[in-house]
């Protein structure tokens, strides 16, 4: 268990806090919508707006929920491409939780009439 869990923060942080899998015997899935994910166009610096869904199956961790919605809230002023802000997402859960398995979809608004929706799974 993490030392900040319940602490006080009120402002975007790539800190991630777990806490122990209250049934690690089982697998069991996660899921978790965020539909206020932001980020900026890296070639236009103009916002893109996305609904980050997250589904995992939880090993010996699981995420916090305030910690992600801050961690989230971090890339609001950084430029990213779709496909890599993605996979950043992923890449950082992974390494934080090692699930069983892991899903993260970014489902961005339409831009120039393109919608687009970058997935990435894992698995153990």
């Amino acid at each position: 268990m993490s030392e900040k869990l319940g602490a006080v923060i009120n402002k975007p942080t790539r800190y991630l806090e777990t806490f122990e899998n209250p049934n690690p015997e089982r697998d069991y899935h996660v899921r978790i919508d965020s539909p206020e994910f932001t980020c900026l166009c890296p070639k236009t610096g103009q916002p893109d707006f996305a609904e980050i869904k997250l589904d995992y199956v939880p090993d010996q961790l699981c995420v916090e929920l305030k910690s992600l919605k801050l961690y989230y809230w971090s890339f609001r002023d950084e430029g990213h491409f779709h496909e890599k802000v993605t996979n950043m997402i992923a890449n950082d859960l992974i390494g934080l939780l090692d699930p069983r398995y892991i899903k993260v979809q970014a489902v961005f608004n339409v831009r120039g009439g393109v919608y687009t929706t970058v997935e990435v799974e894992h698995r153990k």
